[in-house]
C-alpha cells in the first residue's frame, strides 16, 4: 500500500533496516494527495525565482488557438490535396479541400501574431536598455498561434516565455521559446496566475474554449478589481469577435455596466494594435499598482 494515502493502516511489511529517504526525496510522498499543496507551492515559487533570475518583470501575454497553422504549411497541404484529388471527385477529398481552404483563411492570424510579437519585441529591446525594464512576449507554450508569438519574438532577436501545460495531446513546448523561460505546469490555475501576475498587456487572438476561458477570466478579475493594475486588452480580429459574441447585448440587458465594454478593444490591424498597446502601457505605468489581490 501507499503509506501516504489517507488511511490509518500501518504497513507492517516495510523493511525497517533500509535507510529511509528524506521526505523531499520520497517520490511516493511528493506525488501523493497529501503533498498536493507542496506541488502547488512549487509551481508558484519555482517560476518566481526563475523570472527573478532572468530579470523578467513585465510581459505582454498572447492568448490564442493551438490549432491555427502557418500559411505556408496550409498552402502546401492544399496544393497536395488538390493535386491528389484531380479527377477523383470523392466526397472525402472535397471535404478535405474545403477544410483546408477554411484553415488557409484563418492562417492570417498566425502570421499577424508572429509579426506583432516581432515588432513588440523590437520596440521593447530598443526602448529599454536594461533587461529588467523590458516587456517580454509570453504565450501558452504550445503550437498554433502560441508558436507564432514565440517565433516572432525569436525572429526579432529577443527572449520570450512559454507557460506550457501538461496535456495528453501536446507533446512538448514549441521550439521558439527561450529555453530558460520555458515552463510546464500541471495546475491550470497556477499557470493562469503566472500569465497575469507580470502581465502589462494582453492580446487575445481567435481560439476555442480555452481562449474564451482566459478572456472572460481576465476581464472578470479586472472588472471586480481583483487585478488592481490597469492594462490594455486587445481582442484581435473583427471578423472573428464580431461574429462570435454580441458584447452590446450584455450591456443592453443590464448584465454588465456600460463602462465594462471599455475594458477591451477589438482591433483588426497589427500596427494599430501595437500602437494602442504601447500607448496604454505608457499611460498606465504612471499609476501601476502592479499586483493581484
Amino acid at each position: 500500500m501507499n503509506p501516504y494515502q489517507e488511511s490509518d493502516e500501518i504497513d507492517g511489511s516495510r523493511d525497517i533496516t533500509r535507510k529511509p529517504p528524506k521526505a523531499y526525496h520520497n517520490s511516493d510522498f511528493i506525488g501523493s494527495v497529501a503533498a498536493r499543496h507542496i506541488r502547488v507551492q512549487c509551481e508558484l515559487l519555482e517560476p518566481y525565482y526563475r523570472f527573478r533570475g532572468e530579470h523578467v518583470n513585465h510581459t505582454i501575454v498572447f492568448f490564442e488557438s493551438a490549432r491555427i497553422q502557418p500559411r505556408d504549411v496550409i498552402e502546401q497541404k492544399l496544393e497536395l490535396a488538390r493535386r491528389t484529388g484531380t479527377g477523383a471527385h470523392t466526397p472525402d477529398m472535397s471535404e478535405e479541400i474545403e477544410a483546408l481552404e477554411k484553415e488557409l483563411t484563418v492562417s492570417r492570424y498566425y502570421e499577424d501574431a508572429r509579426r506583432m510579437a516581432k515588432q513588440l519585441t523590437e520596440w521593447s529591446d530598443a526602448t529599454f536598455p536594461k533587461e529588467e525594464d523590458r516587456y517580454y512576449i509570453s504565450s501558452g507554450g504550445g503550437p498554433g498561434i502560441m508558436e507564432a508569438a514565440n517565433r516572432g519574438a525569436k525572429e526579432a532577436g529577443g527572449r520570450s516565455i512559454g507557460l506550457g501545460i501538461s496535456l495528453p495531446f501536446e507533446a512538448s513546448n514549441n521550439p521558439y521559446i527561450t529555453p530558460d523561460l520555458s515552463f510546464e505546469f500541471h495546475y491550470f490555475f497556477v499557470r493562469k496566475y503566472w500569465f497575469l501576475y507580470p502581465a502589462k498587456a494582453i492580446v487575445i487572438f481567435p481560439g476555442g474554449f480555452g481562449t474564451m476561458d482566459e478572456f472572460f477570466e481576465v476581464v472578470t478579475l479586472i472588472q471586480t478589481q481583483k487585478i488592481r493594475k490597469k492594462m490594455p486588452i486587445v481582442l484581435y480580429g473583427h471578423d472573428y469577435w464580431d461574429g462570435l459574441i454580441n458584447f452590446e447585448k450584455f450591456k443592453d440587458l443590464g448584465l454588465i455596466s456600460p463602462e465594462d465594454l471599455d475594458l477591451f478593444k477589438i482591433i483588426d490591424d497589427v500596427d494599430e494594435a501595437q500602437e494602442y498597446i504601447i500607448r496604454k502601457i505608457a499611460d498606465y505605468k504612471i499609476n501601476d499598482q502592479d499586483s493581484v489581490k
